[in-house]
């Protein structure tokens, strides 16, 4: 029996499908490479010495989904696919909507049909809105400012709804905070298309000298620097959790949220001087305004997860600054860099 992972080339989904091929798990991938690159699957095959299966799909052609299906034997579903930056939804909100959501109802379709009803899926923490105060706890209100973030809501509620329709289902949401951080070997990484949405891999672009300076935005929230205070929390971290929520779910019915952080805020200077420092290179910034929809300070409350799927982040702040420059200076051009 297998795992399917959409959106396997990712930057969570690879590190997700290394810990899945050591954990032993029979693991088959599809993805479109809209952003990621084909040479992640020879990278988790170097770090796993394993063999997996692979489909470049779009999940949204049920056809070829149904062929997937039809080829393996498939115990579970962890779903990533899916378009995720908050900026570009705003300017094309109908293709984050289409993606998206119709992505992930043509994926629950082909599900239902084969009788796979085992699911975790990436969500994220922008469902907490700009009215909760933190730390985040999972049975807060929850809203959205931006398409992506509405994208990230909805499918929530389609699972649920899902489950309300068949109680045989088992279904796992993870609400992320902030990835960042890398594989320890340096072989894979994030390697965002274009300008960095993210503030990790836009210190790390400016550390090995690929831009000019850093944009802070904002430096008079209420926070102990004035920057914006995150929970930041290692990928490997993430990826191990999701291998917890799939056990949960393989033997267990119902829909369950979790938080998947530190519990931890740090600000963005708190990053960069933590970066500068652990990896000895400088990274100049310049404070610049506010960003619309930037809350001053989000974290989670991640006990949850801790007493439901014994899961709990084991890296610091230090670690995921190293992993993400020791990525960063092995592949100056992402993977391009071959």
């Amino acid at each position: 029996m297998a795992i399917l992972v959409t959106g396997g080339t990712g930057y969570i989904g690879s590190h997700t499908v290394v810990e899945l091929l050591d954990s032993g798990y029979e693991v088959v991938i599809v993805d479109n490479f809209y952003n990621s690159k084909p040479e992640v699957l020879n990278r988790i095959q170097d770090i796993t010495g394993k063999d997996f299966k692979f489909y470049e799909i779009d999940i949204r052609d049920q056809e070829a989904l149904d062929k997937v299906f039809s080829e393996n034997q498939i115990e579970a579903v962890i779903h990533f696919a899916g378009l995720k930056a908050v900026g570009e939804s705003v300017e094309i909100p109908i293709t984050y909507y289409h993606n998206n959501i119709t992505g992930t109802l043509m994926l629950c379709e082909v599900m239902q049909k084969h009788g796979v009803k085992k699911i975790v899926f990436s969500s994220s923490a922008t469902v907490y809105g700009m009215d909760n105060k933190p730390p985040y706890t999972e049975d807060m209100p929850t809203s959205a400012t931006n398409p992506y973030g509405r994208t990230k809501l909805m499918i929530e509620e389609i699972l649920k709804d899902i489950y309300v329709s068949d109680n045989s289902w088992g279904i796992s949401i993870l609400r992320y905070f902030n990835p960042i951080g890398a594989h320890a070997s340096g072989k894979i990484g994030e390697d965002p298309n274009g300008i960095p949405n993210n503030l990790l891999p836009y210190i790390t672009q400016v550390a090995c000298g690929k831009r000019e300076k850093l944009y802070v935005f904002g430096d008079d929230y209420d926070t102990n620097d004035g920057t914006g205070v995150r929970d930041y929390i290692h990928v490997v971290d993430l990826a191990q959790a999701h291998i917890k929520a799939l056990e949960k779910i393989l033997s267990n019915t119902g829909v369950e949220i979790y938080n998947l952080g530190t519990g931890v805020g740090y600000s963005v200077l708190d990053v960069i001087n933590t970066f500068a420092r652990v990896n000895q290179v400088e990274v100049p910034y310049v404070i610049t305004d506010r960003r619309p929809g930037d809350v001053a300070t989000s974290f989670a409350d991640p006990s949850k997860a801790f007493k439901e799927l014994g899961w709990k982040a084991a890296k610091n702040l230090e670690d995921m600054c190293r992993d993400s420059w020791n990525w960063q200076k092995n592949n100056p051009d992402g993977y391009s860099s071959e």
